[in-house]
């Protein structure tokens, strides 16, 4: 069995989640994406191969949330201007992976944090069906982004292409686009739409928290 290290995501809580504005408040969409955050760390920390956490953040109150979690954290480098916030995540991204391929030599697993319908088993699969020695994705629901992007072995280049149809742009380079059932690491919540899905799905009792305070 492999050893993974899972890789997360997080932007910045005073603008988080803007296509949910009309239906939060911002401090309200702030609370809601901390939980997606709790909630993914927790399902993806049970996954066996799962050895380690690093969250990726600009954001200091996020990066306290994570050493609360037993998480490392990562920043995004300040050199880059912030109005490429993709280009700023790749490159946090690729920082991290490498930092933990130098120093523990293990698989990376880089996940978006709004996945609070995560399931431990659907992530656990995805891992276990990824290409033994090279790059695989996991898609969105909507196909069209990525939802977790799989690096094994010791010798491949990680290339994050997170942002706008991430998933067909890692396809074109090279990445296995994985087949299997997954609803809950595949529905990352951007739109109420998703949130209604996921509460329907099934979320994770931070979120389930934050939702009931809501009226949900």
């Amino acid at each position: 069995m492999g050893r993974a290290h899972v890789v997360i995501a997080v932007r910045d809580l005073v603008t988080a989640k803007s296509r949910l504005a009309d239906s939060f408040t911002a401090a309200d969409r702030a609370r809601l994406v901390v939980a997606m955050l709790r909630d993914t760390v927790v399902a993806a920390r049970a996954v066996d191969s799962v050895v380690g956490i690093t969250v990726v953040t600009p954001d200091p109150a996020v990066a306290e949330i994570a050493e609360s979690m037993d998480a490392r954290v990562a920043r995004e480098p300040s050199s880059i201007p912030s109005e490429d916030s993709s280009t700023r995540l790749n490159s946090a991204f690729s920082t991290a992976a490498s930092a933990i391929r130098a120093q523990d030599g293990l698989d990376i697993v880089a996940l978006q944090a709004d996945l609070p319908a995560l399931r431990s088993e659907e992530l656990a699969q995805a891992y276990a069906r990824a290409r033994p020695n090279g790059r695989s994705i996991v898609s969105d629901h909507h196909g069209t982004g990525t939802a977790a992007l799989i690096l094994k072995g010791t010798t491949g280049r990680f290339d994050p292409l997170f942002g706008p149809a991430s998933a067909q742009r890692h396809q074109d380079s090279g990445a296995l686009d994985l087949d299997g059932h997954w609803p809950g690491l595949r529905l990352d919540v951007d739109t109420i739409t998703d949130v209604r899905l996921a509460f329907e799905l099934g979320v994770g009792r931070a979120t389930m928290e934050v939702l009931h305070s809501l009226g949900w």
